[in-house]
């Protein structure tokens, strides 16, 4: 069999916010390394906020930020950030319209605690806690902050559709179906033209890996064009509708054993 690259997203694919990685994932991506494949995270997470539980998996790369960072071997290749100017200005703006920013980077991410917090979402202090030093504010920081993209909450009162439609020059947009997971209350606003179809293209031409040879695993709205990119697509059991449909195959979700079987039902394990 050629070898084949595998491209997986982390919350509700890999991971769990709260539970971590299943043992049957791990023993599955060992199993597929072993075998000589390769196995890239592809996340819309921010490289800083790439976990422990994640870091310890054995990825022959990662993209994180929505293609926005790409690294191998622990060497950062790419990483568009925005400019401190334009994050400032993005800030404002979702303020403005009743939104919450979370700004993300591939070193730290940014948000203010008093504004941020476990009202808004339940996991917050999971995040907090991940980050560790990773965690800056975004006040005393408003004109400094080195971002690749944007997680914006939406909470009751908001205007979502004018903070998106300002934005829109800046960022493309993605928007998750509500109650999707921990995703549901969430925009993500990611650097215009990026997106982890393009993640895995880039990586493709720099490790010369054919496209034929590329399949994904994911279950949230931000895995929508990889999906559509993709040889070969594996779409969770707690998948959203749009990833189900473009699927060529639906697996288990993760705590039954959704990764495993998806790979023992393409031969790669």
């Amino acid at each position: 069999m050629n070898r084949k690259a595998v491209f997986f997203d982390a919350d509700g694919t890999l991971c769990d916010m709260e539970k971590g990685v299943p043992q049957s994932t791990k023993e599955a991506l060992k199993k597929l390394r072993e075998n000589g494949h390769e196995a890239w995270l592809c996340t819309g997470r921010s490289r800083a906020f790439v976990s422990w539980y994640l870091e310890e998996l054995p990825f022959t790369g990662m993209i994180s930020a929505c293609g926005a960072t790409i690294e191998k071997d622990g060497e950062r290749l790419f990483n568009k950030e925005m400019t401190p100017e334009i994050a400032k200005k993005s800030v404002e703006i979702l303020r403005r319209y009743g939104l919450v920013p979370v700004m993300e980077g591939a070193d730290f991410m940014y948000y203010d605690k008093d504004e941020y917090n476990t009202d808004v979402n339940w996991y917050t202090d999971l995040i907090t806690e991940s980050l560790g030093p990773k965690w800056r504010p975004i006040k005393g920081n408003e004109d400094c902050m080195h971002i690749n993209k944007i997680s914006a909450k939406m909470i009751k009162g908001c205007d979502a559709e004018a903070a998106c439609r300002e934005l829109s020059k800046y960022y493309d947009i993605i928007r998750h179906e509500s109650g999707s997971g921990i995703a549901g209350t969430t925009i993500e606003l990611v650097p215009k033209g990026f997106n982890k179809a393009v993640g895995i293209s880039a990586v493709c031409r720099l490790f010369d890996i054919s496209w034929e040879d590329t399949i994904v695993f994911g279950d949230s709205n931000n895995d929508l064009a990889m999906f559509e990119y993709a040889a070969v697509k594996v779409a969770m059991g707690n998948g959203s509708e749009k990833i189900k449909a473009l699927a060529d195959h639906i697996t288990q979700d993760m705590f039954h054993y959704g990764i495993r079987n998806g790979l023992e039902y393409l031969k790669l394990i």
